[in-house]
């Protein structure tokens, strides 16, 4: 008798599979069906999730250079500001691609804000954080991003698979390199097996791992412990960006930096630190500012207590933006007090990729906030968008290349080997489900929600913005307590054919081989932290007062 949980149907097959859908994974979708693959969507959330079309953020943006002068510019700057961590190569290719994304996306039909006036583009606040200069800023606006990419994800028939988590990477076991996924259907309590030739991960950053994020639920933060199961490495892991956001009166908002030199804190910073910390968003270690970020995280649970004085004239438009959104859409006057605490944001550092998003792992490909090198120790403001569209892009369109070069000799390889076939659908499930049954013990919903809650206490408790060894190292004992915890206490455990699993312990697998994604990514995090003994950028070593030199 077949089990309802594992029905052949269950099996897609595709030329490119791509993971995630926010800007990078809509723009790898697109590019790679429009290179002529058959593309399949799969996202861990809705169709338009992950930090790009987060709801709790006033506005997205993006910056290009003005010209070629200007995009050497912004390479040197990219790099000044990187501390010297960054990927030179990378950062120029970046760079010099950026205006032809924004093209692209232009004639795709999205509607791209500009500032309301000459004039108004030149104030203060709309030179990037981090940056020296005003450039070129367009803003992304949600509504039309999600007309135009629905609008072309439908005319190219992409395959989306919405509330599909990747679990795993099927590889070839001796090229290594990939042939499909193991996907969950949240939604049917089912385990998929997606047949490709190529996957492009997509999936967003590090932020699932902490207890305050700015971004959506379905960043999760597995896949790059999945892609270093699969022979990936990761690069500058150690540097994310942490905000100040709003804890009352709306939990989980991201606070417009730009508005800090309206601010009057208690207890009081001084005015020239909140001017100063006003011409940028993510907290850094590199100039005297950082002093507001401290206060802010030593005010704790609590928050720190932030009221406005704002003049009669002459209030910046991002200002007035921001002030509206939170008036409209929350209801919370420019008068009331607000509390802001620290939240981890978007990822500096990721699955480490060359100039059309390969990892090295033949036929995996990444982009966006999952991937690093682009970007060093602290990031220019209006880089993570640009990020998304340049390499997803070029993810997209490699990928579908790799698969068309690929499946003929696939197909070659299959036809004269004399092993058996590389199973598929309910077959390949269920080899996965016991392999994996082996080597983990299923976790029930109670003691997952145990484990990730610790996970994330332990790296918000130590991985956040003050870090220093004894944390660090407390941080690393627990995380290899929590991963053996995973483990099956004996040395052969019961393994229940697949055919007898309910729904119940379908999911508790799911559970266990998601947390265990999740702990490789800390424990790979903290070793970074540790190794870097001083301060560099969004790095900070309070137990440190060096920084380190490129």
């Amino acid at each position: 008798m077949m089990h309802p949980n594992i029905p052949d149907s269950f099996l897609d097959t595709c030329d490119v599979l791509v993971v995630g859908s926010g800007i990078a994974g809509c723009c790898a979708a697109i590019e790679a069906a429009r290179a002529g693959a058959h593309v399949a969507l799969a996202s861990a959330g809705p169709l338009f999730s992950g930090s790009s079309f987060f709801p709790g953020t006033w506005g997205l943006g993006l910056i290009a250079p003005i010209d070629t002068a200007d995009a050497h510019d912004l390479v040197e700057t990219i790099c000044h500001v990187g501390g010297g961590v960054e990927d030179r190569a990378l950062v120029e290719s970046f760079a010099h691609g950026i205006p032809d994304s924004i093209h692209w996306i232009e004639e795709l039909g999205v509607t791209l804000k500009k500032p309301a006036s000459d004039a108004s583009a030149l104030e203060s606040a709309f030179i990037p954080c981090f940056d020296h200069k005003h450039r070129v800023w367009r803003g992304l606006e949600r509504t039309s991003m999600e007309q135009a990419f629905s609008r072309e994800i439908e005319r190219l028939g992409i395959t989306v698979l919405e509330r599909h988590e990747l679990l795993d990477l099927v590889t070839r076991s001796k090229a290594g390199s990939v042939e499909g996924a193991i996907l969950y259907d949240h939604r049917a309590h089912a385990l998929r097996h997606t047949c490709c030739q190529a996957v492009v991960l997509c999936a967003g950053g590090t932020s699932g791992l902490f207890e305050r994020r700015l971004t959506s639920g379905d960043v999760l933060g597995s896949a790059h412990g999945i892609a270093l199961n699969h022979g990936c490495r990761l690069t500058n892991i150690e540097f994310m960006q942490m905000m100040p956001g709003l804890i009352a009166p709306v939990r989980g908002l991201v606070f417009n930096e730009k508005s800090f030199r309206y601010a009057c804190t208690q207890p009081a910073l001084a005015r020239d630190l909140l001017e100063m910390r006003s011409a940028y968003g993510p907290f850094t270690s590199r100039l005297p500012s950082r002093a507001v970020d401290l206060a802010i995280d030593a005010a704790g649970k609590e928050g720190l207590s932030l009221t406005y004085h704002f003049p009669e004239h002459d209030v910046p438009e991002f200002v007035e933006e921001f002030c509206q959104w939170l008036e409209t859409e929350h209801g919370i006057k420019p008068s009331d007090e607000l509390r802001i605490a620290m939240y981890a944001h978007a990822s500096n550092g990721g699955i480490a990729i060359d100039k059309h998003g390969a990892t090295g792992t033949p036929g995996l490909f990444a982009a966006g906030e999952a991937t690093g090198g682009m970007h060093g120790a602290d990031r220019i403001g209006g880089l993570s968008s640009a990020n998304g569209l340049v390499f997803g892009r070029r993810a997209g369109r490699a990928a579908a290349s790799y698969a068309a070069s690929a499946a003929p000799v696939a197909r070659a390889a299959s036809s004269s080997s004399p092993s058996r076939p590389a199973p598929r659908g309910r077959a390949a499930i269920t080899e996965w489900l016991q392999e994996t049954q082996r080597r983990l013990r299923p976790l029930d919903r109670t003691a997952a929600t145990t484990l990730t809650a610790q996970l994330k206490r332990i790296m918000s408790a130590h991985a956040m913005v003050r870090r220093t060894e004894t944390g660090l190292g407390q941080a690393s004992r627990e995380l290899r307590t929590m991963a053996a915890e995973l483990y099956p206490h004996t040395a052969t455990s019961h393994v229940v054919p697949a055919s007898h699993m309910d729904t119940m312990e379908v999911e508790a697998t799911a559970r266990a081989v998601r947390l265990e994604a999740q702990l490789r990514l800390a424990r790979e995090m903290i070793a970074a932290m540790r190794a870097r003994t001083c301060s560099l950028g969004s790095h900070f070593r309070a137990d440190e007062r060096t920084t380190d030199k490129p």
